[in-house]
């Protein structure tokens, strides 16, 4: 399995998509590293020499937000948005759906398991 900006990727897959497997790197612009470094696309990347490896670093590191900083980013994002006290930011804080869902029967992965609340009891009558 070669490394690529400390992340391991499949040797057993194709450049572009075992590119793929590190954080911020998608379908298009794995192609679009492959052609920047000249590197065959149809090569497994296990079949990758050390040259290859340092070319693929080279583009990576010049030009893309990737992996940690890419994480730093986001979270960062999402930080601003709940520190002014906009809805998205809200809506965060509280984990529910940000962008405008249903959350009366959907939104489970958001909100976590379900959290049974019994219902009330009648209270005894005296006769």
């Amino acid at each position: 399995m070669p490394r690529v900006v400390g992340v391991n990727i499949p040797g057993n897959k194709r450049v572009p998509y075992a590119l793929q497997y590190i954080y911020g790197i998608g379908r298009r612009l794995s192609w679009e590293i492959v052609e920047k470094a000249g590197i065959d696309p149809n090569i497994r990347a296990d079949d990758l020499k050390d040259a290859d490896l340092v070319k693929i670093r080279n583009v990576l590191e010049g030009e893309y937000r990737i992996e940690g900083e890419l994480r730093r980013e986001v979270s960062m994002n999402i930080k601003r948005l709940m520190d002014f006290g906009t809805y998205r930011g809200s809506r965060h804080r509280k984990s529910l759906p940000v962008r405008g869902q249903r959350t009366k029967t959907n939104s489970r992965t958001r909100k976590g398991k379900r959290k049974t609340v019994a219902g009330k009891k009648k209270a005894p009558t005296s006769k």
